[in-house]
């Protein structure tokens, strides 16, 4: 699933609509960032439905304030759905 939105994320930073970064600080992590001019969108993937709490994204939300977060997969957006759409409908979610 991280692989398919990473190409999905990926394609588009190659075409210019976004610059894809991945952000670690100790044991806190975000799947991508994304920034498309002064806009930050912080995406984290899981595969499971399971009401797993987001401590990466908690901590990176409260550092940088991405606008939006977004999570693919689990109780979040369905991946086909995030997959068929351009990633421009994500920046301005």
């Amino acid at each position: 699933m991280e692989s398919a939105v990473g190409a999905h994320l990926v394609n588009a930073a190659a075409q210019g609509v976004c610059e894809l970064f991945y952000w670690r600080e100790r044991n806190h992590e975000v799947d991508f960032v994304v920034r498309a001019g002064k806009r930050l969108v912080a995406i984290e993937v899981k595969s499971s439905r399971r009401p797993d709490a987001l401590p990466g994204m908690a901590a990176f939300t409260g550092s940088f304030r991405p606008t939006p977060s977004l999570l693919v997969g689990g109780d979040g957006v369905d991946l086909e759905v995030f997959l068929t759409h351009p990633v421009e409908k994500w920046l301005a979610a």
